[in-house]
């Protein structure tokens, strides 16, 4: 009797087993990690449902190698040490990729412990240029412009508005930094003269720059460049206080730092703001393009909203992750990176689509005014 119970526990045992592994064979994970929490939360909570929303959409049309897409999250509460203890997690759960980077700093500590777990690691949002370099990642995948692709765009704003008194609001990070850097280096490629009248640092997490402005405003600036990643709390703060403190002169946001989100909290501040962006939902070419109508429906339908270009950054992270899983037939981190750095995709949700030999996606840049009712307006 004894031995018959010990035999019907092990082959039941072994048959759940086995049903387990057949489970886990059905579907592929993919790992996520934004910030949840905190004054970016807001904006990756919306970027990690976004990826969920093209997961649906990729699960209704086949899946990856005939396999569901499982979406295994976490929150990296824009802090690195925070974020490589959330990549260990996903790294144990067996996710096949990740796909993060909201914050240059939390990016750039990840990258070399995804890489030696042999973890394909996709950043969709993070701009600092090293992100690039082959230190931390040899197989470095980008979606979001990078901080020397938007310096040029902001550079070239600057010298064909002829301003010549210009002040910097600076996020004090890699990000920050990198991005004034990136400005500054594009002028003086043009050979555009100018004087840096005032230049103000902070922390990603400051929301009060009464006494930056005020030091911006006294020193008269033609345009003052405000360059913080922080859309849930710092950017509209920079906004609404430049507004309330009379500050002279245009604001220009960095390319990429003001989402609808940014403008709903910002409110009638924001009006005359100028900005750059690769994406907008409803602007062509996006809103006939296909791909784009069928991500922006999914996600109202999933969600009730329409997606910003952070979140359609983070979809087409895991669409071209799964097209060229697909395209390779393979779940190979190597495999699909090299598919994937200076390759070409078709009927993305930004369209076809183009990466450099060093994994950055090519972008085409749409300068933005903000009218009287919280729109974005696209200069043509």
């Amino acid at each position: 009797m004894i031995k018959f119970v010990r035999k019907w526990a092990f082959a039941l045992t072994a048959g759940l087993g086995l049903a387990a592994g057949a489970f886990a064979q059905d579907t592929v994970k993919v790992g996520v990690i934004f910030p949840l929490s905190g004054g970016a939360g807001p904006q990756g909570q919306h970027v990690t449902q976004a990826i969920q929303s093209m997961a649906a959409l990729i699960n209704e049309s086949g899946g990856v190698l005939g396999k569901k897409i499982e979406i295994v999250s976490r929150d990296d509460e824009s802090t690195p040490a925070v974020g490589i203890s959330r990549a260990n997690e996903l790294i144990g759960q067996g996710v096949s990729v990740i796909i993060e980077g909201w914050n240059s700093p939390v990016t750039l500590a990840m990258q070399p412990v995804i890489a030696r777990a042999g973890v394909l690691d996709i950043t969709a949002v993070s701009k600092a240029d090293p992100i690039l370099s082959g230190e931390g990642n040899p197989l470095a995948v980008r979606l979001n412009s990078s901080n020397s692709q938007d310096g040029a765009v902001i550079a070239n704003y600057i010298a064909n508005s002829n301003a010549k008194r210009i002040a910097f609001l600076t996020e004090n990070d890699a990000y920050g930094n990198g991005a004034q850097e990136s400005i500054e280096a594009e002028l003086k490629k043009l050979n555009y003269s100018y004087q840096k009248v005032a230049e103000e640092k902070f922390p990603f997490t400051q929301a009060d720059f009464r006494v930056a402005l005020t030091n911006v405003r006294a020193a008269n600036p033609d345009i003052t460049v405000a360059i913080n990643a922080n859309e849930g709390l710092g950017m509209p703060a920079i906004i609404r206080q430049a507004k309330q403190g009379r500050l002279g002169g245009k604001l220009v946001t960095a390319v990429g730092t003001v989402a609808p989100s940014v403008l709903s909290v910002a409110g009638e501040a924001a009006q005359g703001l100028i900005g750059a962006d690769i994406y907008f939902p409803d602007v062509e070419p996006f809103a006939s393009n296909p791909a784009n109508k069928r991500f922006v429906a999914k996600n109202q339908e999933l969600f009730k909203y329409a997606p910003d270009k952070f979140m359609a950054l983070g979809a087409t992270a895991l669409q071209v992750w799964a097209m060229a899983a697909n395209d390779v037939k393979s779940l190979d981190r190597e495999a699909i990176a090299k598919r994937i750095r200076g390759g070409s995709f078709k009927g993305t949700v930004f369209g076809d689509i183009t990466f450099e030999p060093n994994g950055q996606m090519k972008s085409r840049h749409y300068i933005f005014t903000v009218d009287g009712g919280g729109k974005m307006t696209v200069q043509k």
